[in-house]
């Protein structure tokens, strides 16, 4: 767990309250239970790997999430140091390289013919998705810890102070924002605002889900999914970091010691929901399940309608196991030691594995024409073949 932020009069509490907490927060010997093993099976299949080509120098020893974006026929991506490559989704030949030269710490986001950045000093740059050449960029209220998008004139981006901005697509002026409080303590990142037609879908670190107008920031709904409860800080968590993920009208969210849930686009109306706790993420088959990495690295598939358990994988605890992704009649995850997990939608059973990267992948992987594409610490970006 990564914590984010650590107030002045939080801190001040933690070292009044006994030797105890002041041990607990700086001693870093505390005994961890190892990853799980591997365990041996029959592999069903063996994935066929279309290309893999270096994005920079990846994350490097920072441990963000620098996931790329797929955006018409190109792969866009982006490393700590702020170099973005722009790859061919079908061969992964480079197509153009820009060196911004500003720190990051959240992956490539794009849309309207544009590669977006967010930095670590606050800036949103956007580039030309043809040739890399630097459109505008433009300076928010605090560092941007998820991938901005763009759709209907507008780039909306997420900032640490809680704070969700619709920018304009042709100059990057601010045309409105809207923030929450952001509590005490809370998890270190922050998941994705995710646009839906004339809408922005936005989980919060108080377990609140917003829609705002995209076209000028206004509440159209907000809905707890989880209500902090508990007697300290810790166990008050309940931060949405995982990406919303819309299918249809249907909005499917996890949040961290708290509930996942199925959630009317239009109304905010809560379907159902379970008890889950998740920063990894999810996906879903709408009708049929969704599918959640929990924060031990179980993997699960839950009804979607009912939230009722259908499977669970639990021999990958342990393993830092990134969020599921549906390809085909498989979810995968990824690991810390570069291996790709292919697991039976219809039972939980593992198909397959193959380690495609010599280092982690911290970020979901995902799927577009048939190819899934997944982004290891190191900057490798590697396509293969669906079955």
């Amino acid at each position: 767990m990564k914590l984010k932020y650590l107030s002045p009069v939080l801190l001040l509490s933690l070292l009044v309250s006994g030797c105890s907490a002041v041990e607990y927060l700086f001693v870093e010997d505390v005994y961890e239970a190892p990853p799980s093993e591997l365990t041996e099976f029959t592999p069903e299949f063996e994935p066929d790997v279309i290309w893999d080509n270096q994005a920079g120098d990846g994350a490097d020893e920072t441990g963000n999430e620098l996931a790329a974006w797929w955006e018409e026929g190109k792969i866009f991506a982006v490393d700590y140091e702020g170099e973005v490559s722009a790859f061919n989704a079908e061969t992964g030949r480079r197509i153009w390289e820009t060196e911004l030269d500003m720190p990051v710490v959240t992956g490539a986001g794009g849309g309207l013919n544009m590669a977006l950045i967010g930095t670590k000093n606050a800036h949103v740059v956007a580039l030309s998705a043809e040739n890399g050449d630097e459109l505008w960029r433009t300076r928010l209220t605090s560092e941007v810890l998820a991938p901005p998008s763009a759709a209907e004139g507008v780039v909306v981006a997420r900032t640490a102070d809680g704070r969700v901005s619709g920018l304009s697509s042709e100059s990057g002026e601010v045309l409105w924002s809207y923030q929450r409080a952001v509590p005490l303590l809370s998890l270190r990142g922050a998941g994705a605002p995710v646009i839906a037609d004339d809408r922005v879908i936005a989980g919060y670190d108080n377990g609140k889900l917003v829609a705002l107008s995209i076209i000028d920031g206004s509440v159209i709904w907000e809905k707890s999914i989880a209500v902090p409860s508990g007697r300290t800080e810790l166990d008050r968590l309940v931060d949405i970091d995982a990406d919303p993920v819309i299918v249809n009208d249907t909005v499917y969210v996890v949040t961290y010691q708290g509930k996942v849930a199925g959630v009317d686009v239009n109304t905010g109306q809560i379907y159902w929901s379970r008890d889950m706790s998740s920063q990894a993420g999810l996906s879903a088959v709408p009708g049929e399940a969704v599918y959640v990495t929990d924060d031990e690295g179980n993997v699960w598939a839950v009804q979607d309608g009912s939230g009722d358990a259908l499977w669970r994988q639990t021999r990958l605890v342990r393993r830092q196991v990134t969020g599921p992704v549906v390809a085909g009649d498989y979810v995968v995850v990824g690991d810390f030691e570069g291996y790709l997990h292919w697991i039976a939608r219809n039972d939980g059973r593992f198909v397959t594995r193959q380690q495609i990267a010599d280092s982690a992948i911290v970020s979901k992987p995902f799927v577009r024409d048939g190819k899934l594409y997944a982004t290891a610490a190191d900057g490798t970006i590697t396509a293969v073949q669906v079955p």
